[in-house]
């Protein structure tokens, strides 16, 4: 039986990889460990562990890495550190690890270093400011990439990456996307108390790189939400350098009846909440890849998802309220269809089962190879 580590830090990875841990969980073959940290453990963010524990994984293990200096290099050593000490304990056969998270290269850094197969899920795409730097050294220091369509595969080629170690599986998400298990909407609203008939969603995230503009960006952003005559469900920024600033300009929304505000959702409702709302407005990846599959009219603000996929139902514009104003006048009008991107099929955990199943996979060599082109 193969040990297989999963390492979640957000909600957002969680979302990504939940069922590719529930299909290794029920096969045999596997005996499975989920090392959940970062975000997950955070009670200002929403203390997310708990959607993990409703799952019900055997093995869960918690790992504090939050410190009071919240720079990446002292999450990452700290991260670090637990998952090596746990790694020891446990001995996993394979350690998965997803995108661009600073707990993903710590991932990638413990496997790698202790001779322990790393497998990168999401790899080879473009994440745009420090997280795209982290992407690719994960995929570096990685042994296996499952990643979501054929550009992700070029560019790893490209980047040395040995054919046979890149399987094509589709992003995960889309097969919770198009799950006939999602709750009906009216089950959503009345869980989480949301009194609005059409909405809109709002998730607005950090840019590290643009740190010290964070505090007038949240502040201009706000302003025209408040400007608008729309409904909102606002969800909070993950918990990058400059989070705070953006919960902070939140705060002024808390009295306003056009606005519900949340640390988090369950991910399986939140996909029910973007299959019916209105627009989506901020700067989130679930404008870029989640919604343009549901049709949905994207308002993309400032530079965090530069160089990704772009369809034509995202409106990007700058940071100030005039711009952001402008396009909230026109999103109603705004024309949208339903994309044919290249993310997969819904078949995504059925695929990395298949491939987890076979002999191929477990014969790649420890010793990375670099393949010129």
């Amino acid at each position: 039986m193969k040990k297989i580590l999963f390492l979640t830090g957000t909600r957002a990875d969680f979302g990504k990889i939940k069922s590719l841990i529930q299909i290794l969980e029920n096969h045999q073959a596997f005996e499975v460990y989920v090392f959940v940290t970062g975000m997950h453990l955070q009670r200002e963010y929403g203390y997310t562990l708990i959607e993990i524990e409703r799952c019900g994984f055997k093995n869960v293990h918690t790992f504090e890495n939050h410190t009071h200096e919240t720079t990446m290099d002292l999450t990452l050593a700290k991260t670090i550190e637990g998952l090596s000490w746990y790694v020891k304990e446990v001995n996993p056969t394979m350690i998965v690890v997803h995108g661009d998270r600073v707990e993903t290269l710590a991932g990638a850094i413990v496997g790698s270093l202790n001779n322990i197969l790393v497998a990168h899920i999401e790899g080879g795409e473009l994440s745009g400011t420090v997280d795209e730097l982290i992407r690719h050294s994960v995929s570096k220091l990685s042994h296996i990439h499952f990643v979501s369509n054929g550009n992700a595969k070029k560019r790893l080629l490209q980047m040395g990456e040995i054919e046979a170690s890149v399987y094509k599986i589709g992003s995960p998400d889309i097969d919770m996307m198009f799950s006939k298990h999602l709750p009906e909407l009216e089950i959503v609203k009345k869980y989480y108390e949301i009194p609005f008939e059409a909405y809109a969603i709002v998730m607005f995230h950090p840019v590290t790189t643009e740190a010290e503009a964070m505090k007038k960006q949240a502040t201009d952003f706000v302003a025209a939400l408040q400007e608008d005559t729309h409904n909102y469900v606002v969800i909070y920024p993950n918990n990058d350098l400059g989070s705070q600033a953006i919960i902070e300009a939140y705060k002024s929304l808390k009295n306003n009846k056009r606005f519900r505000i949340f640390p988090s959702l369950r991910f399986e409702y939140f996909l029910t909440l973007l299959k019916n709302t209105q627009f989506i407005i901020g700067n989130s990846s679930a404008g870029i890849r989640e919604a343009p599959y549901y049709g949905i009219p994207i308002i993309n603000i400032g530079t965090r998802q530069q160089n990704r996929a772009i369809h034509a139902n995202i409106i990007n514009v700058d940071y100030d309220t005039e711009s952001i104003s402008a396009a909230l006048k026109n999103i109603d009008g705004h024309q949208v269809n339903k994309a044919t991107t290249d993310f997969g099929k819904g078949n995504s955990a059925a695929l990395f089962l298949e491939t987890m199943l076979g002999k191929d996979i477990w014969e790649i060599n420890h010793q990375k190879q670099f393949r010129e082109l």
